[in-house]
């Protein structure tokens, strides 16, 4: 009924019109029509105007026919991340239509390495950082691009590299992205936070940050990220940050030398106070690729993946989550016809009653390029910051990004999940998974090919392996 109501050349052309651009404004006439609705601003330009009543009148009916408190949703809608994330899924369907997997209008999340500078040598590093790039974007051009993203609507940042917070103009750009009211994110090794440091990251604006840790020990973690000391800093950094009051994610690669350790790590994590606990799938890229027996067989990792959900399940304050998009095949081949469950994503995990299991395969699996970008410090592009694949350079789109986002030939291939290869594209759970795009490459540089690290793949796994076996 929703696809029939909004899948149709007039509904699309009144979203459209909705989600233009108020140059009198300054934002999406969607974004400033919900700033009207909830009462974070009082006035704005006749159009504007007229694209509240008609937003108002719309959440009116929605609320009364799900049973919703509309009091409830204005409160949300004053929070400008949620009015963002609104806006950049109507833009979506107004641009991509109603499809398996959703495409929202512009990327929730773009993971942007500011710098190839870092004090670690960590093993996998994908981006084989230590010296800064010699074409890195300087503080201004940077500040383009941020120009940029906010008009498209992409609603969070994350700094990444490299080493983020080694970059001297790290404060200065996260403000810049704040106070646009994109929500701003860091993934750092934690090595150099300290009271003083997190004080201006959370001044700067940064509200989330992602840490390392990648054992339950000094041993592991230190021999994995190559330098003494490391794990002790970390664990610091989780205790100071969580403390402050940013949202703390501990981040932690499995490979077959920790894997064992992740309940141990999970249970350090909640102690330490993180929010969050993301298990990441070993890619082999950058330093990763003259290690790529470490990576777990399809069986070690299935097992993982259900030890995950166990813990998910358990009751724990810490919430789990995984970049491998299996977890969410585990999720419900686990669960079946439950009345209510739990389906796991990259972002968030949704609880689902019954009757919304369908939405599991419009949120999706693999977010390459259809949720989420990533960017090297020079401005290429990639389809995530594990997919060493060049689609473009930010600094060549910057007038036309929207434009690029629609129709960029790698990016419509990765979101069409019916024309992967192999079992990947047959799976009854292509909408909801579709394999790691940045493995398959990886392993077979063909960003459609299956991923080898599924128990449903364990073909291309078998095949994967006699052919390294013969070379």
């Amino acid at each position: 009924m929703f696809k029939f109501l909004v899948d149709n050349k007039f509904s699309r052309g009144i979203l459209k019109k909705l989600n233009e651009y108020c140059e009198e404004d300054k934002k999406s006439r969607l974004e400033i029509a919900l700033e009207l609705y909830s009462g974070v601003r009082e006035d704005a330009c006749g159009k504007c105007k007229l694209a509240s009543k008609i937003v108002s009148g719309v959440i009116d009916l929605g609320a009364r026919s799900f049973g919703a408190d509309k009091e409830e949703i204005k409160r949300a809608m004053r929070d400008a991340y949620w009015r963002r994330g609104l806006s950049s899924v109507v833009k979506g369907i107004a641009t991509f239509g109603v499809r398996r997997p959703f495409v929202p209008g512009a990327p929730f999340l773009v993971v942007w390495d500011v710098t190839y500078a870092c004090n670690l040598r960590c093993k996998h590093c994908y981006a084989n950082a230590g010296r800064p790039l010699p074409d890195e974007l300087s503080t201004e051009e940077a500040k383009r691009v941020i120009d940029t993203f906010d008009r498209a609507g992409v609603v969070t940042i994350a700094w990444s590299g490299g080493e983020p917070m080694v970059r001297p103009d790290i404060y200065e750009l996260s403000r810049y992205a704040y106070e646009k009211g994109i929500y701003v994110a860091m993934a750092t090794n934690g090595t150099l936070i300290n009271e003083n440091t997190a004080q201006k990251l959370w001044d700067s604006g940064v509200r989330f940050l992602q840490i390392s840790l990648d054992g339950a020990n000094p041993r592991t973690h230190d021999e994995f990220r190559g330098v003494d000391g490391a794990w002790e800093r970390a664990t610091n950094a989780i205790k100071i940050a969580s403390k402050m009051g940013f949202f703390v994610n501990v981040a932690m690669t499995a490979t077959k030398d920790n894997w064992r350790e992740i309940p141990s790590v999970i249970d350090l994590s909640e102690k330490l106070g993180a929010r969050w606990f993301m298990m990441y799938n070993f890619i082999p890229t950058g330093r990763g690729i003259f290690i790529e027996d470490w990576d777990l067989s399809p069986d070690e990792r299935e097992e993982l993946l259900k030890m995950l959900y166990r813990e998910l399940r358990s009751g724990r304050k810490i919430n789990v989550l995984t970049t491998a998009p299996q977890f969410s095949r585990v999720a419900l081949m686990t669960e079946g016809d439950s009345e209510n469950f739990i389906f796991p994503t990259h972002f968030t995990n949704a609880e689902l009653g019954r009757k919304l299991k369908s939405l599991a395969e419009f949120i999706g699996g693999c977010g390459a390029g259809r949720f989420y970008i990533g960017l090297w410090p020079n401005g290429d592009i990639r389809p995530c910051v594990f997919f060493p694949m060049k689609i473009g350079n930010i600094m060549e789109i910057l007038d036309r990004f929207d434009d690029w986002w629609a129709h960029d030939k790698v990016l419509n291939d990765l979101r069409d999940k019916d024309a992967l290869e192999s079992y990947c594209g047959q799976c009854p759970f292509r909408y909801v998974c579709g394999g790691c795009r940045a493995r398959a490459y990886g392993y077979f540089h063909d960003y459609m090919a299956p991923d080898p690290g599924c128990i449903l793949n364990k073909a291309a796994y078998e095949s994967l392996l006699a052919s390294v076996k013969s070379s």
